[in-house]
Order: C-alpha cells, then sequence, then structure tokens
C-alpha cells in the first residue's frame, strides 16, 4: 500500500521540509500510496459510504464529522494500510523524518477513517496533549492521509494550520494520496472550514497520531483538545468545555477511547 521506497528515498530532503515546515513543523509527501495500493482504496466502496453512525465525540465544534478508528473491520484494504502503518519499517522512516523517537497509536484513538458529511467542518483546535488511557504517552504528531479524488477548491475543506505563538497561517488542500505529516503541540492549531462537496460523497482522510513515551524530565500537563471558534457563542461554551471535559474524562473515561476498543 505505501510506497516505502519512494518514502526512504526522499527521507533527507523531507526531514528538512519538516524542521521548516510552516506555520510549525509540518511536511507534505504527495504519492504516498503505490499506484496500486492508491487504486485499491479507490475502488474500496466501504470507503465511499458512511463507515459508522457515530460521529465525533466533539459534535458541537465537529459538525458532521465521522471517526471509525476500528479501520480492520470497516475493508480487508483498509486493515492492510494499517498493518503497514503499525510496521517497524514505517516508524523507521517517521523517526528518521522528524528526528525523534515516536511510535503510533496502534487503537487508532481519536484516529482511523474520518469522513465529514454534508456541510462538514471541524473548528480551530490543538489536540490532548496525552493518551487518553495511557498517559504516558505524549502526543507529538498527527498523520493525515487525504482520500479526496477529483478535489476541486470549490469543495472547501482545506487543512488551515495557524501557529498560535506568531500567528502565522497556511492552508494545505486535501488532495487525493497526500499525506501531512505535523506536529501537534498547544500552539499547533488547525482545523477546516465547511465543505461543499458533491452529492453522495464525503471529506475523507485516514488519520494516525504518534506519540513519544514521557521521559519525566519536563512537565507536560493533561490537556483534552481546546477549541478556538470564531463565533462569539461557541467561544463562550468552548471556555467552559475546555475546563469540563478533563474533569469528565477523569471520572468516567473518554469516549473516544472507548470506541477504539470496540471489536
Amino acid at each position: 500500500m505505501i510506497d516505502f521506497e519512494l518514502i526512504e528515498n526522499n527521507s533527507d530532503e523531507l526531514a528538512r521540509q519538516y524542521a521548516n515546515g510552516k506555520p510549525f513543523e509540518c511536511v507534505v509527501i504527495d504519492g504516498f500510496l503505490t499506484a496500486e495500493g492508491l487504486e485499491a482504496l479507490e475502488t474500496d466502496k466501504l470507503i465511499q459510504t458512511q463507515s459508522s453512525k457515530e460521529f465525533s465525540s466533539d459534535f458541537v465544534f465537529a459538525k458532521n464529522k465521522i471517526e471509525n478508528p476500528l479501520l480492520e473491520n470497516i475493508s480487508p484494504e483498509l486493515a492492510a494500510l494499517k498493518s503497514e502503518l503499525l510496521s517497524d519499517r514505517f516508524r523507521k522512516i517517521l523517526c528518521k523524518i522528524v528526528n525523534k523517537d515516536v511510535f503510533l497509536d496502534d487503537s487508532f484513538t481519536g484516529g482511523g477513517l474520518h469522513q465529514g458529511l454534508n456541510g462538514s467542518y471541524l473548528e480551530m483546535h490543538t489536540d490532548f496533549t496525552r493518551h487518553p488511557t495511557n498517559l504516558e504517552w505524549v502526543r507529538e504528531l498527527n498523520l493525515l492521509l487525504y482520500l479526496n479524488k477529483g478535489w476541486k477548491p470549490e469543495y472547501g475543506g482545506c487543512l488551515d494550520l495557524e501557529n498560535d505563538e506568531d500567528g502565522e497561517k497556511i492552508s494545505i488542500e486535501p488532495l487525493e494520496n497526500r499525506m501531512v505529516i505535523m506536529l501537534t503541540k498547544p500552539h499547533t492549531i488547525h482545523g477546516y472550514k465547511a465543505i461543499n462537496f458533491p452529492n453522495h460523497t464525503m471529506r475523507t482522510s485516514v488519520a494516525a497520531y504518534a506519540y513519544s513515551i514521557h521521559d519525566g524530565i519536563q512537565s507536560i500537563p493533561y490537556a483534552s483538545t481546546k477549541w478556538y471558534p470564531k463565533n462569539p457563542m461557541k467561544y463562550l461554551l468552548s471556555l467552559l468545555t475546555n475546563k469540563i471535559v478533563p474533569i469528565k474524562q477523569k471520572l468516567f473515561g473518554s469516549r473516544t477511547a472507548d470506541r477504539a476498543k470496540r471489536k
């Protein structure tokens, strides 16, 4: 599925691009899948339909967005992609690109197949800082593989990135077979505006999250997803949500993590 040779042969340049990425550390890899791998996913009818009836737990800030972490339950093709993403070979490549010892969460908690239905959007936000159930895991990276065949600018849904420290912004088009590897920290704000995809199509991506093991040297407090909506009423709601959700998760656990455990 993954074009390992392409990525390995260009790993030095990809590492340079990641380190110098704007508005913060990130790199775009076009042609991430082999031609055969891409064709397999293009003909995978299960990917073209709604893979789950469960929407994002953050439905107030993530409209019409489905997250299905159980790739192996969706189709054999996605199961094969998951296996390659979790392979030692890919981990070695990833560590070289980002110059850090990281690993992918094999449960794909919060990740998996992401589908945006009609009018879907994801408010600007920063991600949770530690894994919801493995608290010694520190979140380091988002890996986003886009599968939007024939995407056009008028469809919308670009990945918007903003650095909260200096205000720099960019947008990345969600082109088919494009992998984005981006740093995820308290200053790496990201999201996407409301989509206008044609009828019966969805904004589609496969998301995986990479972690490091906390070394105990620096203080990294747990924080849930923090939202930065433009709407004044939603902003006021986000202030409350940003404080309540960590308490709720501590008392009752994470719904997102529970979903990833189902088989």
